[in-house]
């Protein structure tokens, strides 16, 4: 299902001029999102974040046309084929627009702005995940490396490396060898009853359930930390979580040839419960509905 110029249509096949630098140079942004009973889950904070990253781009951003796309594919009851209130993922795609030849961003831009809505299984939120250390580095010199931008080739690449390797993602060091994040989400590492996660400047981008863990650590008994972690000093923690707006909070149970406890610690468990909790107060549903 697709959001464009203010009309919902089926499928996800829309005219795109193909000069659009967000198709020829990956000159855009984009986010993704869960909608939940009709209702995104964080929604301002996915708002902000994307026209925060809008701005540092230069590219102009509408908050409230943002909104209108995001609401209306959370809202809509038809072209899924699905009964009114089952999960969504919303991903809303910005970019410069249209150019002429060449890198240096037009003066005056029109960006384009298109919304997409698909089901989102259940079964993925809080779905234990096994990573695999990628050889290849984020780079945490780059603007880019915290914002989410459509440059999303490494985090393919490593991908496909973990997956012909058995696993299910791509854990990314930085270039200093400070652990950074997984191909798609932020991760966390508990030590005792310390809840640790690598700060933005190491290459991080700011999840916005990386931001409600942090805030949620606190009611769980544990005191949350951003600081930079080696791999070594990574792979001796007691827990290891990964999250992101679908998966919410994933237990990693392996990082290579290392095993974590995943679910089974008691830390995680309660991190868990309280997000499931969160995510459904924010969107007006039931937990059971959450996963």
């Amino acid at each position: 299902m697709l959001w464009r110029d203010g009309a919902i249509t089926p499928g996800t096949v829309a005219p795109l001029d193909h000069t659009d630098r967000g198709l020829t140079l990956g000159d855009g942004l984009f986010d993704t999102a869960l909608a939940l009973g009709g209702r995104v889950a964080f929604e301002d904070a996915h708002i902000a974040r994307l026209v925060a990253s809008a701005g540092i781009l230069g590219i102009p951003a509408e908050p409230e046309r943002i909104r209108a796309a995001m609401r209306a594919l959370a809202g809509h009851r038809e072209h899924l084929g699905e009964h009114f209130g089952v999960r969504r993922a919303i991903r809303t795609t910005l970019t410069r627009g249209s150019g002429p030849r060449g890198l240096k961003p037009p003066e005056d831009p029109h960006p384009t702005l298109f919304a997409t809505a698909a089901p989102s299984a259940r079964s993925a939120a809080f779905a234990p995940l096994r990573l695999w250390p990628t050889a290849i580095a984020r780079n945490d010199t780059s603007p880019a490396s915290r914002l989410k931008t459509l440059g999303y080739g490494d985090a393919v690449l490593a991908t496909g490396e973990a997956a012909a390797a058995g696993f299910d993602e791509a854990l990314f060091c930085n270039t200093k060898a400070r652990v950074a994040c997984a191909g798609t989400g932020n991760l966390f590492a508990l030590f005792g009853t310390t809840l640790v996660t690598p700060p933005l400047e190491d290459g991080v981008l700011a999840g916005i359930i990386r931001a409600e863990v942090l805030g949620l650590a606190a009611g769980c008994g544990l005191r949350a930390e951003e600081r930079s972690l080696g791999l070594p000093e990574f792979l001796g923690a007691d827990a290891v979580v990964l999250t992101n707006s679908l998966r919410l909070l994933s237990p990693v149970t392996a990082i290579g040839d290392n095993a974590f406890p995943g679910a089974g610690h008691e830390a995680v468990a309660s991190l868990m419960a309280a997000l499931r909790a969160r995510v459904a107060q924010t969107c007006g549903v039931a937990e059971e509905t959450v996963a």
